[in-house]
């Protein structure tokens, strides 16, 4: 699982018929910012799906790969990045990042 923040929204003329019920988000990671590090220059866009609501801006947690489609099962959902979590807040010891320094 990994942290994205979103960045903007899809929209599609024509979607696949099990999309009814959430929408295509893209968003960028989000690990450079919570290390206190500039944001990489070169972060891929990528598409995840929403069923929670979130919106341009929000930092949320992301499954992706196969067991994007896990929470699915036993319907058949084609997508790659799941929209798990919708994080408030976000605390890392600064004990922590001295160690990664």
């Amino acid at each position: 699982m990994q942290i994205y923040q979103v960045t903007g929204y899809v929209t599609l003329s024509r979607c696949h018929p099990s999309f009814q019920g959430g929408r295509l988000l893209t968003a960028q990671a989000y690990g450079n910012e919570l290390l206190g590090k500039a944001p990489s220059e070169d972060a891929e866009t990528v598409v995840i799906w929403d069923q929670l609501g979130a919106t341009a801006g929000s930092l949320v947690a992301v499954s992706d790969g196969a067991e994007a489609a896990q929470p699915f099962r036993p319907s058949l959902k084609p997508v790659d990045a799941y929209c798990a979590a919708i994080l408030d807040k976000i605390s890392i010891d600064p004990e922590v990042l001295k160690l990664l320094e």
